[in-house]
């Protein structure tokens, strides 16, 4: 049972709701399921009432119907599917143990397999507020999950302090740390960890999908020299808020007011000057109101890649870093909106709780590359679009996108 305070999935969702079979299949089409279910060894050895390819689109319905018990969601998803062949007068609804198994034979890997070779970029040349001079703006950041409170998932995973009497807090959590496309609020590649696992641990996993042409934004929480040599080997720029106490020499003043600098690895190189690397420093204030968080610090301290002042003056970086704040909007959608708010994760077991999470992942991307396309039909900004308004639609969609018989 949820803890006091805390809201348990409700059970009568009206079947005028339907799954969107249409926008998940061409985001995530059935060949590729069959693929990602054949790579992870999942693919059935005997017929099932629930074969590997629909248990997939079925973990996909748990995350689209976050708010619906598991027999709703597979209703709402057999709706949706082609009655043509008659299939349906002789098919019933699985029990919920069924599903559970279902989902336990499944696994985690076809699902996280799923997203990692579906996610992409998504803006084009045309599409608003995802280029600064050439460079398509990335954005890394993380949040944290609850998830069911069972002693598996607490050894899997850990859980915060509190001022509880034991000092722990209610739920166990996962940690998720994510790069996103700031234009677009595609999240492009995520990591998943233990609660007790750093940003900064996990970071290093998500640069292999940064490359060339890419400009990445970071809060001052995943600045330290090893993270940034290695966000920068990937070959894209890096505009990175630091520490107001960070030591960074003054070596060049430039005429728009940023200075050159260089940043080491430790004192000790610092005082031999070995293993530098140059970068450019960008100093501002905020204005009263414009504070990022409740702290009264408001002098920013930006350090980039970008060295020549001309191809990035100093002014427009200051104005571009607040973009970086599309990924706490992209977070407020996966946790308020599509998950629904102080819903726990279902899931008791660790590699069910992967592949609910991959599962959310793979649904938000699918709703944003919906409203990418529909914002470039428009010429559109995607920011302009309300994400509860899509995912509504997303979940009244019927029949009139079939799919295939179970």
């Amino acid at each position: 049972m949820p803890r006091a305070g805390w809201v348990k999935p409700e059970t009568d969702q009206r079947l005028s709701d339907h799954i969107s079979i249409g926008v998940l299949t061409r985001v995530f089409p059935p060949e590729l399921v069959d693929r990602v279910v054949a790579e992870a060894g999942r693919t059935e050895q005997r017929h099932r009432l629930l074969p590997a390819r629909v248990v997939v689109y079925y973990v996909l319905g748990l995350s689209l119907f976050s708010h619906c018990s598991y027999e709703e969601v597979m209703r709402n998803l057999v709706e949706g599917l082609s009655w043509a062949d008659g299939w349906a007068s002789a098919w019933n609804v699985p029990t919920k143990a069924a599903l559970f198994k279902a989902r336990a034979r499944l696994g985690s890997e076809p699902i996280e397999a799923l997203y990692r070779q579906s996610a992409r970029v998504l803006a084009t040349k045309k599409t608003k507020g995802a280029w600064y001079r050439g460079s398509r703006l990335m954005s890394v950041d993380g949040t944290c999950l609850d998830v069911a409170d069972t002693e598996a998932n607490d050894r899997a995973f850990g859980r915060p302090g509190s001022k509880r009497p034991d000092g722990t807090g209610p739920f166990p959590q996962i940690r998720v740390v994510g790069l996103a496309e700031c234009g677009t609020h595609a999240i492009v590649d995520a990591v998943i960890g233990r609660y007790n696992e750093s940003e900064q641990r996990l970071a290093p996993d998500l640069f292999g999908s940064l490359g060339p042409g890419m400009l990445l934004l970071a809060d001052r929480g995943f600045w330290s020299y090893a993270l940034w040599t290695a966000a920068q080997a990937s070959g894209a720029d890096l505009l990175w808020r630091t520490k107001s106490n960070q030591i960074l020499p003054v070596e060049q003043r430039l005429a728009d007011g940023s200075f050159r600098s260089t940043i080491y690895p430790t004192p000790t190189d610092r005082r031999h000057r070995s293993s530098g690397v140059p970068v450019r420093v960008v100093e501002y204030e905020l204005g009263r109101g414009e504070e990022e968080n409740a702290s009264n610090e408001t002098t920013y301290r930006l350090i980039t890649t970008m060295l020549d002042p001309r191809k990035a003056p100093a002014d427009e970086l200051a104005g571009l870093y607040p973009e970086r704040w599309e990924f706490e909007t992209t977070l407020d959608e996966l946790k308020t909106h599509q998950r629904n708010p102080r819903v726990v994760l279902r899931s008791k077991q660790p590699d069910g709780v992967r592949q609910e999470t991959f599962g959310y992942l793979c649904v938000h991307y699918a709703i944003r590359w919906l409203m990418h396309a529909v914002a470039l039909n428009a010429r559109a900004d995607p920011d302009r679009l309300s994400f509860t308004r899509t995912l509504r639609v997303a979940r009244r969609t019927t029949a009139s996108h079939p799919g295939f018989s179970p």
